[in-house]
């Protein structure tokens, strides 16, 4: 590895989401000498790129119509992103979804798992229950 790619690695974002998520973007907006925060809530649609310059569209219907923005991930206007949800899909970029509207639009959602351990001894409980129900 050069310095060069030690140097961008310090400075590349964590980004784990991926195509299908709806996120909430907490932006950075900058009116005359004030800077306030705006949410920015879509479907992430394509995901471009990688290292540094690395970035992604996130699509919105607003009134009715519908607001593509595309944002680098190392932007600097980024406050934050929050995972709303995790959508099923089986392609890479979801280009299609410009020609649907209304319920044609939705995407089949995952559900997440908070904590992983908490699902296990769920799962185990439910275990139990089955083989007593079974034994009685």
């Amino acid at each position: 590895m050069n310095k060069l790619d030690e140097i961008m690695k310090e400075s590349i974002k964590e980004f784990n989401y991926k195509v299908g998520d709806r996120v909430k973007l907490h932006l950075k907006v900058s009116e005359g000498d004030t800077e306030r925060i705006q949410i920015f809530d879509g479907i992430i649609m394509a995901i471009r790129g990688s290292g540094v310059s690395r970035s992604f569209t996130v699509r919105k219907i607003s009134y009715g119509v519908g607001v593509e923005r595309t944002f680098p991930v190392n932007s600097p206007k980024i406050e934050k992103i929050e995972l709303v949800k995790s959508n099923k899909v089986r392609r890479a970029k979801l280009n299609y979804l410009r020609k649907l509207s209304g319920k044609a639009a939705r995407l089949s959602e995952i559900e997440m798992v908070e904590d992983a351990e908490e699902a296990n001894e769920e799962i185990k409980q439910q275990e139990t229950q089955v083989k007593e129900a079974n034994n009685a």
